[in-house]
């Protein structure tokens, strides 16, 4: 005998919910499988239930559509910044700038090594140290350092921040519907449960077979264990070969 199986992707829920919805609009209340109160909770549940995954998907998407000019901003950014260390480093190597001007913009005096960049938050501040840093040695009298020049730094760390920003507004975005949806989720499977419930008890004299395909307009899901749908099968071919058996006459 199937065991009944339910769903277990929202994909799924929203198609058995709909199928029991479906059946409320054909039948009256007097013949659906199920109480008119849970009817009544389906027509309010559905919608929202649809609406909180619609605008998660919806999040993902954009989240997504933007990944590609934030990694692109990224990149440039952590490219101007790196670079305006390393032609910093030329110069005091040059001899044209002495190591100390490496205090204006918070690196270690004795060290050419570039400091991480990998992490977004770590970017953004060296980015505002290099900015920082070449105003205050430029306004003590020193010269400009070209080739980035500190502008294109400015831009193209100002850029990468507003990519940033927006870019985490879109990840709170998906998060507080993934959140919904989660929540929501829960409903639908107590939901569905119920009204599943009531369907196959509404149903239990018809003879199984029959009842099995009432329920499953309702949206019920029936799964055949795989011993079952062996024997299943070994039955029918028996019935098939006796069916196919000749008659023999006798006289």
């Amino acid at each position: 005998m199937p065991y009944r199986r339910l769903p277990n992707t929202d994909l799924a829920r929203i198609r058995a919910l709909r199928s029991a919805q479906d059946m409320g609009e054909i039948l009256s209340s007097s013949e659906l499988g199920f109480s008119f109160n849970l009817l009544r909770k389906l027509h309010d549940f559905l919608p929202h239930f649809e609406l909180a995954i619609r605008n998660h998907h919806q999040a993902i998407a954009e989240q997504s559509s933007k990944s590609k000019e934030y990694n692109e901003r990224q990149k440039k950014a952590r490219l101007y910044v790196s670079h305006f260390i390393q032609v910093l480093n030329f110069t005091i190597a040059r001899e044209e700038l002495k190591p100390e001007v490496r205090e204006f913009y918070g690196l270690n005096i004795n060290s050419q090594n570039i400091p991480s960049l990998v992490k977004d938050v770590k970017l953004i501040e060296w980015g505002e140290k290099l900015i920082e840093g070449e105003r205050l040695r430029v306004g003590a009298g020193g010269n400009p350092i070209y080739s980035p020049s500190i502008a294109l730094v400015r831009v193209n760390c100002d850029r990468f921040k507003d990519a940033y920003k927006h870019q985490k507004t879109l990840q709170s975005n998906t998060q507080r519907f993934s959140e919904q949806v989660a929540q929501r989720r829960h409903e639908a499977d107590q939901l569905i449960l119920d009204i599943w419930n009531e369907v196959e008890l509404h149903y239990k004299d018809k003879p199984e077979d029959e009842r099995r395909e009432i329920c499953m307009r309702y949206g019920l899901v029936y799964v055949w264990r795989k011993s079952e749908l062996e024997r299943k099968k070994q039955l029918e071919s028996v019935e098939s070969s006796t069916l196919d058996l000749p008659f023999s006459s006798f006289e």
